[in-house]
């Protein structure tokens, strides 16, 4: 991976990002303590979810795009805020998290953590002027019983996208961000990968396949060169256990570029899918910086 991870004490957070820390909280609360487990399974817990999801993207200025389909006859929704592109407007990057839960859990780190960042960027690029069209994306139906089928929503999502002949450049899921460790062996992996990576869990992952390899390599070194916090990037063989764990598949087979950012979710986490995923586990601080890092990854993307 290009240049090296951040290493030393976090820097002081700027006044940006402590207002953002404090928006990231607003958000995982309301998604995962006051709404709490929202799936299909309860179908107004779900449905609250995407009115509060539409409600912030309406709020930041973006006119919100419902996608609808079935499943269990239950109708969901995918959830898509754009901001159209200047020069290159036919080239689009997405950012977008899943914000359903599975059953059991009220899924603050997984995958609050994520809709709460994707929110929150959505909410600093209201009124910028990118090149390339920027999507915001929130998608439904992540979660099993239906990860990696027909009834995916971000699968269902991506073959729309390739249907109408939509040119994804890029396409980033924020998938389980919130939770950050500095204690030695905080980090576990598949194995062998454990072999060339830090046994403490105080980075964000930027993850793909080998097809990908290129558009990870591209992330970390912006993230690296502009975020002052720990990072690691890997663009490993798809049959790893974690490295297709996420939306960014559903776009690999769509035919487009996709990679995930996380903080690697059950390879450390220890609340991960319980009904202790709560808002309280979560490090807002460093969330926070998170954010603001990949503020300008989105910034190299769209722009250069």
């Amino acid at each position: 991976m290009p240049l090296k991870s951040f290493r030393g004490p976090l820097p002081a957070l700027t006044l940006e990002q402590g207002a953002a820390r404090d928006v990231l909280r607003r958000h995982v609360e309301k998604l995962a303590g006051e709404i709490g487990e929202r799936n299909v399974f309860k179908p107004d817990k779900l449905r609250a979810a995407a009115d509060y999801v539409e409600g912030a993207f309406t709020n930041a200025g973006y006119k919100v795009n419902r996608q609808a389909y079935t499943v269990l006859r239950e109708t969901c929704h995918n959830l898509e805020a754009e901001l159209k592109g200047k020069s290159r407007g036919e080239e689009i990057v997405v950012v977008g998290a899943h914000y359903d839960s599975v059953s059991g859990s009220p899924g603050a780190n997984d995958n609050a953590s994520g809709v709460a960042s994707v929110l929150e960027l959505a909410r600093v690029w209201a009124g910028r002027a990118p090149a390339r069209t920027l999507r915001f994306v929130a998608f439904v139906n992540e979660e099993p019983s239906f990860f990696q089928t027909e009834q995916m929503g971000s699968l269902v999502y991506a073959r729309q996208c390739r249907q109408r002949n939509e040119n994804i450049v890029a396409m980033l899921s924020l998938e389980t961000i919130g939770y950050y460790s500095t204690a030695k062996g905080s980090q576990k992996y598949p194995f062998p990968v454990g072999l060339f990576y830090p046994s403490r869990g105080d980075f964000i992952a930027i993850v793909g396949n080998r097809a990908n390899a290129r558009l990870v390599r591209r992330c970390i070194a912006s993230f690296r060169r502009q975020a002052s916090f720990p990072s690691e990037g890997a663009a490993l063989p798809g049959r790893l256990p974690g490295i297709d764990w996420s939306d960014h598949w559903s776009f690999w087979q769509a035919g487009y570029p996709g990679i995930m950012v996380t903080d690697t979710a059950p390879f450390r986490y220890p609340h991960y899918h319980t009904e202790q995923d709560t808002p309280d586990k979560l490090d807002y601080e460093r969330l926070a910086r998170v954010v603001a890092g990949l503020d300008k990854v989105l910034e190299d993307l769209v722009n250069q």
